[in-house]
């Protein structure tokens, strides 16, 4: 895959807008996480944000790369990330809304967001939005006319505490229109375990703000979820590879599939090795 860099926004020091990990995974699921990275390119100068706001989850959901990573090798699938922070641009919003690219989020000022012109919300849409999405149609397309199938599981992460409110719930299972089969029974499967708070489309519903799942997704007749973990419970490698374990169970009983054996990181390449950075073809959630 090669990838399209606006020379704009992206420079020859910047990565790519997107990394696949196990790139050839065979299993019916695709892995995706729209907000696993936290990069912003040079040009823009950190946003005008302090380092430590750029770790936060107004910029990143927590915990959703190592998560990716560990359920890829689990379920033997690939997982096709987003490097850039949402802040930077949100690829689960149509880049036309104004929250694609947000002034604030969640009371916290953004600088480098402020009274931007067309050309420079263009600019980071060509450059890190729709090469992210184009990779997403890509995998979906070679496996379609492979005679694949296809399961798409989006990854998200939320912060325990929003707005002044406890949020309760250690997973969410989001569903909306299309094939929610699958969703249903990875909710169902989830539920069955009496000491895990799972929610049903909470803490957010898959609404209009939502873009990922609804364009690929449904047109496609894809089975498909989107999986929301709390962060305080996958902010370490430990505890992320606890997670995965917990939801690929869950998720090869929803798909129907029996369990298979587990393979190990080092049946793989290094991530560093086996990414595929680049390619051309909510901060209200968080």
């Amino acid at each position: 895959m090669t990838g399209l860099i606006s020379e704009s926004v992206l420079g020859p020091e910047d990565p790519a807008p997107f990394g696949v990990f196990n790139a050839h995974g065979a299993s019916p699921f695709l892995l995706i996480g729209d907000h696993a990275g936290s990069a912003v390119p040079r040009a823009l100068a950190s946003l005008g944000m302090h380092a430590d706001d750029l770790q936060r989850h107004i910029a990143i959901d927590i915990g959703v790369f190592g998560l990716g990573q560990a359920m890829a090798l689990l379920l033997d699938a690939p997982f096709l990330y987003q490097v850039y922070s949402r802040l930077v641009i949100d690829c689960n919003r149509l880049p036309a809304r104004p929250d694609a690219i947000p002034e604030v989020s969640d009371g916290t000022p953004i600088p480098g967001n402020r009274h931007l012109a067309d050309r420079e919300r263009d600019a980071r849409t060509a450059a890190i939005h729709g090469p992210y999405h184009a990779a997403i149609a890509s995998l979906l397309d070679a496996r379609r006319t492979a005679g694949e199938q296809t399961i798409l599981l989006s990854l998200h992460s939320f912060t325990p505490e929003m707005d002044g409110l406890t949020r309760p719930w250690e997973v969410g299972i989001l569903h909306g229109s299309g094939r929610t089969q699958f969703a249903h029974g990875l909710r169902n499967a989830l539920a069955e375990q009496a000491d895990l708070v799972v929610g049903d489309n909470v803490p957010y519903r898959m609404d209009e703000t939502d873009y990922t799942v609804p364009f690929h997704a449904f047109p496609r007749n894809l089975n498909y979820a989107e999986i929301e973990v709390r962060q305080d419970l996958i902010d370490s490698q430990p505890t992320q590879e606890a997670w995965a374990s917990l939801l690929a169970k869950a998720a090869r009983r929803a798909a129907g599939i029996s369990p298979m054996r587990h393979r190990s990181a080092q049946e793989f390449p290094a991530l560093g090795d086996e990414s595929i950075r680049g390619d051309d073809g909510r901060t209200g959630k968080s």
